[in-house]
């Protein structure tokens, strides 16, 4: 007999169905990039304002980036445990209440760590967003649907631009740049909490009555043909662990399912992320560092995020024809050369803005392909897990990088030898991918061909005990 998370996955898609689930999980994501594109715009105002050095100035981003890797693992363990819909609509509230506190800061010192706390809360939605919404997606059109997430992104970062270039001529307009974010950050976490649990998740927990309502609802409000279904039997769960013990039982798990994969994840997460944000970051300063006013430096980084947007649909339309791997594979180096290419020229206006647009329309090819892959990697039960741990090592790899790119790389090595470097630990990446990962296109969720589906079993309940110790943490930090 079939079962029911079968069902959910040979769904026909419904705008009104699967498609608002997108909707709504797609505006918090757009949240997370307007949040991480605002570094870039705050580095040079709070530059001038507190008379920051260049490691100083790095740490602007770097504090709220760090911030986000551990709210990536933390939130993803957390909603594995506790479930995709709490975590969903928690995350932004505590952006929320801190964002509004860092636009209030006295100082530089408590600016950085109220960001850090504001991205805590939002590095959640990254993970938690893409395991709810790949749960309820049809298998035919997930790889669609996931990568189409990611055109939340650069509308995000290309609305950050828009209004922070706006904001420039008034007074203190960094703490503006913060508070404009609030009101619709609150008015969708009310939105959030009418999203219903994942199906999938209650399977696996042995929530079989409100699983069976779930399916059943989706069923009806899809029109598809109504079928006898099986509920599997829930994974068994141990007592459970707590704190560091916990933590690395967890990290244990998303290793032992397979390691190659993990690698594989860990690597293109780390070296693709390295190369965005730290553009990300410091482009505004960059353009800035060759003369361009406050308005033009926004702007050009503005048209990098607008050009993204068309690379998102593009990547949407090319994930289910060619294939995961091979978009991966060409979007993510072209990305990187065309960087290097923008350093060369830097200095002539127009080179210097194509090349800016070539570099934001291939990387974001290559980056929602990248999460709806990754996501695709790991069975349900380790899915946000798997996919926040491979976040959170490359939010702290990329946290650190506004630190070391303004006060080490930059300096030393110039602008064409930094991207250069960065674009080499890319290729070695893809590579290490077309030999050691699986493609996915239209594999079925934790389906027989599932790769590393024996070692999806290996261990299974010391995932539960990681996933409680994290969510104690959360609730005793919050």
């Amino acid at each position: 007999m079939i079962t029911g998370d079968r069902i959910v996955q040979e769904l026909p898609w419904r705008w009104r169905v699967q498609g608002r689930i997108f909707l709504i999980g797609g505006l918090g994501y757009l949240f997370d990039a307007w949040d991480v594109a605002l570094n870039g715009y705050l580095t040079p105002l709070l530059g001038t304002e507190f008379g920051l050095s260049a490691g100083g100035r790095g740490l602007v981003a770097s504090a709220n980036l760090i911030g986000m890797a551990v709210g990536a693992v933390v939130w993803g363990t957390v909603a594995d445990r506790v479930g995709r819909k709490k975590a969903f609509s928690l995350t932004l509230l505590i952006f929320s209440v801190f964002s509004v506190l860092a636009a209030a800061s006295p100082d530089y010192e408590i600016f950085l760590v109220l960001r850090f706390a504001a991205g805590f809360g939002l590095g959640g939605c990254i993970p938690v967003d893409y395991a709810l919404v790949s749960e309820f997606s049809p298998r035919r059109q997930r790889g669609k649907i996931l990568a189409a997430m990611d055109v939340w992104w650069p509308i995000g970062a290309t609305l950050c631009g828009v209004v922070s270039t706006a904001l420039v001529p008034l007074s203190g307009n960094w703490r503006w740049m913060l508070l404009v974010m609030l009101l619709p950050a609150l008015l969708l976490f009310w939105v959030r909490r009418g999203i219903p649990e994942s199906p999938l998740y209650l399977v696996r927990v042995g929530r079989e009555r409100e699983a069976r309502e779930v399916i059943d609802k989706l069923v009806a409000d899809t029109g598809a043909l109504v079928r006898e279904y099986a509920v599997p039997e829930p994974i068994a769960e141990e007592t459970r662990a707590r704190g560091v013990r916990a933590a690395a039982q967890q990290l244990r798990r998303v290793w032992a399912f397979d390691p190659r994969i993990t690698s594989v994840a860990w690597a293109l997460f780390v070296t693709i992320m390295l190369v965005y944000y730290a553009a990300l970051s410091w482009m505004p300063s960059i353009l800035k560092a060759q003369g361009y006013g406050s308005t033009a430096a926004f702007t050009g980084t503005t048209v990098m995020s607008g050009l993204g947007i068309v690379g998102v649909v593009v990547s949407a339309l090319l994930v289910d024809v060619v294939g995961r791997k091979w978009v991966i594979g060409v979007s993510a180096p072209v990305a990187s050369a065309a960087l290097v290419v923008f350093a060369i020229v830097l200095g002539l206006h127009g080179p210097t803005v194509f090349w800016l647009g070539v570099f934001g329309f291939f990387v974001q090819i290559a980056i929602p392909v990248l999460y709806a892959y990754v996501s695709e990697l790991y069975p349900t039960d380790l899915r946000a897990s798997g996919f926040g741990w491979a976040s959170s090592v490359s939010r702290v790899v990329t946290g650190f990088t506004p630190v070391i790119f303004g006060s080490l790389l930059w300096p030393v090595l110039g602008l064409p030898w930094t991207f250069t470097l960065m674009g080499v630990i890319v290729v070695a990446a893809v590579l290490w991918m077309a030999k050691a990962a699986p493609e996915t296109k239209n594999r079925e969720l934790d389906g027989a061909d599932s790769a590393g589906s024996a070692a999806a079993d290996h261990n299974a309940d010391s995932a539960s005990s990681a996933i409680a110790a994290a969510e104690d943490a959360v609730v005793g930090g919050a």
